[in-house]
C-alpha cells in the first residue's frame, strides 16, 4: 500500500461537474489501495473575485482581514470535493489548514510553511478516510489564519508529502505535464517524459505557470518525487526527480515571463558602495532583482540597470528617487513593456555555443536583446513585450525542429 498525495489547482475543481471528474480519480486511485491525501485550491477564479470585493469595500484593507477572507476559497472546495467521494459511496473529512496541522510564518498574504503536524490527517487516514486538505493556507503562532501566496497550494501539497514520508505527489493541472514550452502558444511543443528539479526550478521562476517555484525548493530539498499531469484527460505526466535517467537534452524548455519590468539608474557618481547602498534598499523592501547590468559612460559616471517585477515598479521607483537625490545620481527610469525569454537545460553545461544558437534565432526574427543573464542551466533574454511570443517560437524552432 502506497500513501499518494494529489493536489487539484482551481481550474480542476471549477464546477459541478470538474469536481466529479476528480472525485473519480481521487476514488480510483484509493480503490487500488492506497492511501490518498488531497489538497485543493478555491474553484476557479474564486480567489480573484474575493481580492474584487476586498477592493470593493477597502482597498488598503489590513493583509490579515485579506487572509481571513481569502482562506474561505478553499473550504468551499475541500467541502464540495468530499461531498462528491461521499456520493461515489467512499468515506471523506475535509480539514482547513490549520485542522490538518499547518504552522506558518505570521507574513500575511505570504506566510513560509514553518512545519506540517501531520497526526490529524494520520488518524483521518487510520479511519479509513479520504483526507481532503486546504491548499495555500495555515495558522500563525498567534493564532490568525495565514495564506501562502500565488501557488500556495503546490507548496502546501509538497509539505504533506514531506511531513508523511508519502510514495508520491501528483499536480493535477489544466495540461498534461512539463512541455518544451508552452503548448498553447506553439504547435511543436513536445511534453517531456522527466525533468530534474533543478531544470523545473528555473522554469518555475521564470513564469512556467506548472509548478509553484517553492514547491519544488521543498521537494528537491525533502527529495520528493513529484509527478505533473492533467487531471482533463487521462494520460501520463512529466516526473520531477533528483536526476534524470535520460540523457541530456541540449535544452529542456523555452519559457517566457512577461511579469517584469526593467529600472535604470543613471549617472551615478562612480564611487565604491553606492551599488551595495541602492540595492540594499530595494531589499529592505523585499524587492527581488533579477539581471544586472551595469555601464560606465565617457564622463566617469556609471548606469545601473536591473530587472524586477512588474507590480513592484511603483514602490521601487520611489524608493529609488529619494535615493538618487542623496548621491547626485541623475534620474530613475523604468519601462514595464518588456519581457524576459529563458532557455533552460542541464545540457547546456557540457556543450558550448548553446547561447550563440539562441542570440542566432532572435537575429533571424530580427528581434532586439536589451539584457542577458547566464547561469550554468540557464540563458535569459529582456526584449520588448511585443516580441514575446515570437521569440519563443523561433528559439523554440531552432533547438527541437
Amino acid at each position: 500500500m502506497s500513501l499518494i498525495v494529489q493536489k487539484f489547482g482551481g481550474s480542476s475543481v471549477a464546477d459541478a461537474e470538474r469536481v466529479m471528474n476528480v472525485a473519480s480519480i481521487v476514488t480510483d486511485t484509493y480503490a487500488k489501495g492506497n492511501d490518498v491525501v488531497v489538497v485543493v485550491s478555491a474553484q476557479g477564479d474564486t480567489t480573484d473575485d474575493l481580492i474584487d470585493k476586498a477592493n470593493e469595500i477597502n482597498p488598503k484593507a489590513s493583509k490579515r482581514e485579506k487572509d481571513m477572507l481569502l482562506a474561505a476559497g478553499e473550504q468551499i472546495s475541500i467541502s464540495l470535493l468530499a461531498m462528491a467521494i461521499e456520493k461515489l459511496g467512499y468515506h471523506a473529512v475535509s480539514l482547513l489548514g490549520w485542522q490538518a496541522g499547518f504552522e506558518t510564518s505570521s507574513a500575511h498574504t505570504s506566510a513560509r510553511i514553518k512545519r506540517v503536524d501531520a497526526s490529524r490527517i494520520k488518524r483521518e487516514i487510520d479511519k479509513k478516510n479520504i483526507v481532503i486538505v486546504a491548499g495555500f493556507q495555515g495558522l500563525s503562532k498567534y493564532g490568525d489564519i495565514t495564506t501562502l501566496g500565488r501557488g500556495g497550494s503546490d507548496t502546501s501539497a509538497v509539505a504533506i508529502a514531506a511531513a508523511m514520508h508519502a510514495d508520491l505527489c501528483q499536480i493535477f493541472t489544466d495540461v498534461e505535464g512539463v512541455y518544451t514550452a508552452d503548448p498553447r502558444k506553439v504547435k511543436n511543443a513536445m511534453k517531456l517524459s522527466e525533468i530534474s528539479y533543478d531544470e523545473m526550478l528555473e522554469l518555475a521562476t521564470l513564469g512556467a505557470q506548472v509548478l509553484n517555484n517553492r514547491s519544488v525548493e521543498m521537494a528537491k530539498k525533502y527529495n520528493i518525487e513529484l509527478e505533473v499531469l492533467s487531471s482533463l484527460k487521462k494520460a501520463s505526466g512529466t516526473i520531477v526527480k533528483e536526476k534524470s535517467k535520460m540523457e541530456k537534452m541540449l535544452i529542456s524548455s523555452v519559457a517566457k515571463d512577461t511579469d517584469v519590468a526593467r529600472i535604470s539608474v543613471t549617472g551615478i557618481p562612480n564611487v565604491p558602495g553606492l551599488a551595495f547602498k541602492l540595492f540594499t534598499k530595494l531589499s529592505a523592501k523585499d524587492i527581488n532583482v533579477d539581471i544586472i547590468l551595469q555601464s560606465i559612460g565617457h564622463d566617469g559616471k556609471k548606469d545601473i540597470t536591473f530587472t524586477i517585477a512588474k507590480d513592484r515598479v511603483d514602490e521601487a521607483v520611489e524608493c529609488l528617487k529619494a535615493y538618487v537625490e542623496t548621491i547626485g545620481a541623475n534620474e530613475v527610469l523604468y519601462d514595464d513593456t518588456v519581457a524576459k525569454v529563458s532557455i533552460v537545460g542541464a545540457g547546456m553545461e557540457s556543450h558550448a555555443g548553446v547561447a550563440a544558437k539562441m542570440f542566432e534565432a532572435l537575429y533571424d526574427a530580427q528581434i532586439n536583446i536589451q539584457m542577458i543573464s547566464t547561469s550554468e542551466i540557464k540563458v535569459s533574454v529582456l526584449i520588448d513585450a511585443a516580441d514575446a511570443d515570437k521569440a519563443v517560437s523561433a528559439i523554440h524552432a531552432k533547438f527541437f525542429d
